[in-house]
Parts: structure tokens; C-alpha cells; sequence
């Protein structure tokens, strides 16, 4: 009976930071988007703008969401210029200017998951890119960017960067 319990909670548990983490990428995606139109300066004003970002409070207040948001929304700020560089270069050279905004942003939440987040399985980042793509793209936005984040994961897969993750 004390094992079932045990099981029971373990689960709970597990679900838990997957519910969080995909929260905060909601909120991530939101804060970056809005960045796309009001650039921080500094660090003190990128914290100030996202203390201001909007989150989604019918989905519960977990600060394990918010510091996951805050994470990669730091992250792509400190990291654009690369992150940006490998988008062009992935995308087969269509310049950062003629990607819709909604699929900018979600390439970059999702490059920085790639590059700087070892924690975080390259299918996973994926499929929750897929997931914002749905919510906040029109019907072509999901195979523009699996895509481009296909052939990403396919090169880390490959050896390319100096990152260890499975496909």
C-alpha cells in the first residue's frame, strides 16, 4: 500500500515541472514577443519588462513557471546575436526580416533551449515549439519551424556543436 502512494506522488511530482516549464514558455514567448516591439536596454529594464509581461493566472501562480520563463527570456536576450545567426543559416538564408514575428520568437525560445539548456531533451524542445506554433501561428507557422529546428537538433545529433543531446 505504501509503495502505491509513493507511486502515486511520484507522479504528481513529475507532472508538476512539466506543467511549469510549459507555462513559462508561454509567458517566455509572450515577454520575447513583446520585446520584438520594445527593446530593453539594460538588464534592469529586460527585468522590469517582464515583471510587466502578462501570465496566465487560470493556469495557477507557480513561480517554478515564472523563474523557467525569466530563465529564457534572459537567456535569448544575452544570446540573440548567435541564436539569430544560426536561425538564418538554418533557415536556408532567408533574412531575420522575413520571418514572422510569431515564428522569430518561438525559434529563438527554442534555439536557446537547444544551445544553452543541456536539462532539456532536443525532442521536447521540439514538440513544445510545435505546441506554441499552434497556439500562436497561423497553419503554415508549424512546418516552417519544425523545419528549422529539425535540421538544428539534426546537426547537434551529427556532432556539429559542442553539445550532447539525443535526438
Amino acid at each position: 500500500m505504501a509503495l502505491a502512494a509513493q507511486s502515486i506522488m511520484t507522479e504528481s511530482e513529475e507532472k508538476k515541472p512539466v506543467a511549469s516549464r510549459r507555462k513559462g514558455r508561454k509567458q517566455a514567448f509572450e515577454c520575447l514577443y513583446g520585446l520584438i516591439f520594445e527593446s530593453a536596454a539594460d538588464a534592469r529594464s529586460l527585468r522590469r519588462l517582464f515583471s510587466r509581461c502578462p501570465h496566465d493566472v487560470s493556469e495557477g501562480d507557480d513561480d517554478a513557471g515564472g523563474e523557467f520563463a525569466w530563465e529564457i527570456v534572459s537567456g535569448v536576450w544575452d544570446n540573440q546575436r548567435e541564436i539569430d545567426a544560426l536561425i538564418v543559416r538554418f533557415s536556408k538564408n532567408w533574412k531575420l526580416s522575413r520571418i514572422a514575428k510569431v515564428e522569430l520568437t518561438i525559434l529563438r525560445l527554442a534555439v536557446f533551449e537547444i544551445l544553452y539548456r543541456p536539462d532539456i531533451p532536443l525532442r521536447v524542445t521540439l514538440n513544445e515549439a510545435i505546441e506554441l506554433a499552434k497556439r500562436y501561428g497561423d497553419e503554415n507557422s508549424r512546418n516552417f519551424i519544425n523545419g528549422i529546428l529539425d535540421a538544428i537538433a539534426k546537426a547537434v545529433d551529427n556532432g556539429e556543436f559542442e553539445i550532447h543531446k539525443d535526438l
